[in-house]
């Protein structure tokens, strides 16, 4: 009889969660036409609000861009508003930026139309828009705001008081003891009117207030169950979907589903399974869903620790969603890795040089971060290179394609509010990205080596870029994977990032 093991529910009700943890911001390097696009969409912390979006061209004879927020699926996808032009920067012609209001939750694009030189282009970016959190007043606003709402309420009962006992008096005329006795009884009752105003008003505030928060975005829940080597995880609703069904018929908005879920690299869920605390041994596996919804697989191998599970998944109408718990696994004797599955073991970030460029990989193959001279910064679009190498230095002859790309990385912050899986398309899910463009997610679920797709890159490399900006100063740990023959590459590298 197998012993059990279970990890309770970790839920991330972190104002930064979301289709990635703690890194809201989208990324993507695409094609509008024959113009080569580096788009930055920052979505806004509260929902209705509005998104910041930066566009580098890489393609010259750029005249104009516009852009208009779309949603993914349904009726909204068919009916574009009049589309906002994006303004050129006055220092770099090939630089543009705008901004969008994103006024419901749920998952969006937004679609960006290029002119230029060679013609017209469009591009659509997959948004995942919702509030992430309730911004609160200012203390000094607020101070302020207190001072003049207490000197209103005086006055305006002082005025009560004043009407009553010498409105109907003639100029210079004393007030009688009738009027006295009038004045001090309508500005008892005018106090007691305005202090229930202001209970009544500030009731409604807190009630909305209530309401909005929610509607804050939160994700999915997650518990594992390890039993010997099989792992089984089951999701679970917080009540965001809940919250927002009472809310549908007057705001709108997104309903989440947990039956919905559609392949993305041919997968229903991308798990990563990192070793805590020093991120020295990575996993990313793929369970398969059953039919009660929960996931399971035969874990690999494993050495023994406390690691944390980062679940990707991806709904059908293109919202992405991140779970996270955490689980203790004994050291395991198992199955080899198989299929898609990749891993690495190194040493513990703590001892780990932010300097190192190269990663020496058990086969004696090597992977390079081609870094450049620039410093790290915070909030900056960067294109992160990296190279696989044979023992000799040359470039593989046999390289393929990973799980229909070039490469998958993830980038996880030490202190684990940072987890971000990154594509060489960006930072959104290929079913996502496929929706927006009018393709179904299914036609990217059979991808795999010598398939060839219009929406991926033909010639095999021994170089991928991934297109990322880390969310916050710190320390973050890399992982790359890149395939040559049947074998999975995964490359640690250790990156110190400074504040803009």
């Amino acid at each position: 009889m197998k012993t059990a093991r279970f990890s309770a529910a970790f839920l991330v009700f972190s104002a930064l969660a979301g289709a990635h943890i703690g890194s809201p911001d989208v990324y993507l390097e695409g094609k509008a036409g024959p113009y080569q696009l580096f788009v930055t969409v920052r979505p806004p912390l509260t929902i209705p609000g509005v998104a910041e979006i930066e566009v580098r061209s890489q393609s010259p004879g750029i005249r104009s861009i516009r852009a208009v927020p779309l949603a993914i699926t349904g009726a909204g996808s068919k009916f574009a508003p009049i589309p906002d032009p994006l303004k050129a920067s006055s220092q770099d012609s090939q630089f543009f930026t705008g901004s969008l209001w994103m006024m419901t939750s749920g998952s969006w694009q937004v679609r960006l139309t290029v002119d230029g030189a060679q013609g017209p282009g469009t591009l659509s970016v997959p948004v995942p828009s919702f509030a992430r959190a309730s911004k609160r007043m200012e203390w000094g606003l607020g101070s302020i705001l207190s001072v003049l709402g207490l000197f209103l309420a005086a006055g305006m009962v002082a005025m009560i008081g004043a009407a009553t006992r010498e409105a109907k008096l003639d100029a210079g005329q004393e007030p009688t003891a009738a009027n006295l006795r009038s004045g001090r009884k309508a500005t008892v009752i005018g106090a007691i009117i305005v202090l229930a105003v202001a209970f009544g008003g500030n009731y409604w505030w807190n009630s909305e207030a209530n309401d909005y928060n929610l509607r804050i975005y939160r994700p999915l829940g997650m518990a594992a169950i390890l039993n010997g080597t099989d792992l089984s995880l089951k999701m679970s609703e917080p009540g965001w979907m809940q919250a927002n069904t009472v809310q549908l018929a007057a705001f709108r908005v997104f309903i989440r589903k947990m039956d919905d879920l559609v392949p993305d690299h041919g997968h229903i869920m991308h798990l990563y399974v990192i070793r805590q605390p020093g991120l020295d041994a990575i996993y990313h596996l793929h369970p398969e869903q059953r039919e009660d919804g929960t996931f399971a697989l035969t874990l690999p191998s494993m050495e023994a620790g406390r690691y944390k599970l980062y679940a990707d998944i991806v709904h059908a109408n293109g919202f992405p969603e991140t779970m996270v718990t955490q689980i203790e696994i004994p050291a395991l004797t198992s199955r080899p890795l198989a299929g898609d599955d990749a891993a690495a073991v190194t040493e513990p970030w703590q001892k780990a040089s932010t300097a190192n460029t190269v990663f020496t990989l058990p086969d004696g193959y090597k992977m390079e971060w081609l870094r450049g001279d620039k410093p790290l910064a915070a909030k900056r679009a960067t294109s992160f290179n990296f190279r696989l190498t044979k023992p000799d230095g040359t470039a593989p002859t046999d390289m393929a394609l990973y799980m229909g790309m070039l490469g998958h990385a993830a980038f996880v912050k030490t202190d684990g509010t940072v987890f971000a899986h990154i594509h060489p398309n960006g930072s959104v899910s290929m079913a996502a990205l496929m929706l927006a463009s009018g393709e179904a997610p299914e036609d990217h679920s059979a991808m795999h080596m010598g398939d060839s797709s219009p929406t991926l890159p033909s010639a095999r490399t021994d170089t991928v870029s991934f297109p990322y900006g880390f969310p916050s100063p710190g320390r973050y740990r890399i992982f790359v994977q890149m395939k040559h023959g049947e074998t999975v590459e995964t490359g640690v590298f250790d990156a110190l990032t400074a504040g803009t």
